[in-house]
């Protein structure tokens, strides 16, 4: 490594995937490779210009960090520091591990591990949990509620019939109230499927196209409606079925969530992002995740205290709202072996999937189990 010429280490450098800075004592940056220049949206020149120090608070943990291995000559990590710049529209969190270089120069190497992806397997797994428990707490409504509620709209219909004529408005109202009741029980339900689903290979975009449609001739009528999908695309692992129900719920909720906007816009991406990989709990299975498809919109978006929790069930944003719709959403998308996630890009709200591939001549992707 000592003999390694100068551009080829450059080259390696450039080409981690994590976001990699080097800096001197005075924590002026001295190179930034590909990714770090992507993570802070800046070209390597005006990288070159800047400390470590324009892109966190004074107080920044960061900072100490870099006095410590300096000091001590000694490599060290900090979790969860906040990055940002005028580039960046939201503060990221990071992980970030700092190596001394040695030399008279005192350069260290400061590495990136956004927690993104960490995140997001930590509210599926959150989500996961509670929808469990909603399982139960289905199959036990269904049989205690669904028989004797078929009993009270019975009940409410004779009463009708034989009711004054202002009292039917009452009678009416007590049978609806059962309905909207039996509707809700029967949303619930579907959480006690545990069975995994048919999965084949799909042309995602066939079902975008599918969902569109139904889109701007009904729930989305006057939206502005922006494809962007990448037409190299793989075919995804999947059951057409539910994968018609997720989009089809979370481009509703962009209608929905647009449609008091002066310019309502809803766009619709996809993307093949290499590299996305996660553990799968209990094994040494890595699950490769390279199907990204982005719902996004300018609507008014979530409540932040709500954020971290609008994938469990019964939390919603809307008055009038179940709090099902996005539960059922990382179910489904669960049992597809993917992952939803949900951020924010300066007024855009986007809701983000991430699904596995279908392999050629049958080879199955990890998720494709079935009952």
């Amino acid at each position: 490594m000592k003999n390694l010429p100068p551009e080829l280490a450059a080259n390696a450098i450039n080409a981690m995937m994590q976001p990699v800075l080097i800096c001197d004592d005075k924590n002026k940056i001295v190179m930034a490779n590909y990714a770090a220049q992507d993570f802070f949206q800046t070209s390597e020149n005006l990288l070159r210009r800047q400390k470590i120090d324009d892109h966190v608070a004074p107080s920044s943990p960061l900072l100490d960090l870099l006095s410590y291995v300096h000091a001590r000559q000694a490599a060290s990590s900090e979790h969860k520091i906040a990055i940002g710049n005028v580039h960046i529209p939201k503060e990221r969190l990071v992980d970030v591990h700092v190596s001394p270089l040695g030399g008279e120069q005192k350069l260290v190497v400061v590495t990136l591990f956004e927690r993104t992806m960490a995140d997001k397997i930590s509210k599926q797994l959150t989500s996961q949990s509670a929808a469990r428990q909603v399982t139960g707490l289905a199959a036990m409504l269904a049989h205690e509620i669904k028989n004797p509620l078929s009993g009270i709209k019975g009940a409410a219909q004779l009463l009708e019939q034989s009711a004054e004529e202002e009292d039917r408005p009452l009678a009416r109202l007590v049978q609806q109230e059962v309905e909207r009741i039996v509707k809700l029980v029967d949303r619930m339900e579907v959480f006690g499927d545990e069975r995994h689903p048919e999965l084949a290979p799909i042309n995602i975009h066939a079902v975008l196209n599918h969902i569109i449609l139904l889109a701007e001739n009904g729930f989305a009528k006057g939206i502005e409606i922006d494809k962007h999908f990448d037409p190299s695309l793989p075919e995804v692992l999947g059951n057409w079925d539910q994968l018609v129900q997720v989009y089809l719920n979370l481009i509703k909720n962009a209608a929905e969530a647009v449609k008091n906007t002066k310019k309502p816009f809803i766009r619709i991406s996809t993307a093949y992002r290499p590299g996305i990989r996660v553990g799968v709990p209990g094994t040494r299975e890595r699950l490769s995740l390279p199907l990204e498809i982005t719902i996004e919109d300018n609507g008014p978006g979530v409540d932040e205290d709500l954020l971290p929790h609008i994938f469990e069930p019964f939390v919603s944003s809307k008055k009038t709202g179940g709090g099902l719709g996005l539960a059922m959403v990382a179910k489904l998308i669960r049992a597809h072996g993917g992952i939803v996630d949900v951020d924010y890009v300066g007024d855009r709200t986007m809701f983000k999937t991430l699904l596995p591939i279908a392999l050629p001549e049958g080879g199955k992707s990890r998720g494709e189990k079935r009952g």
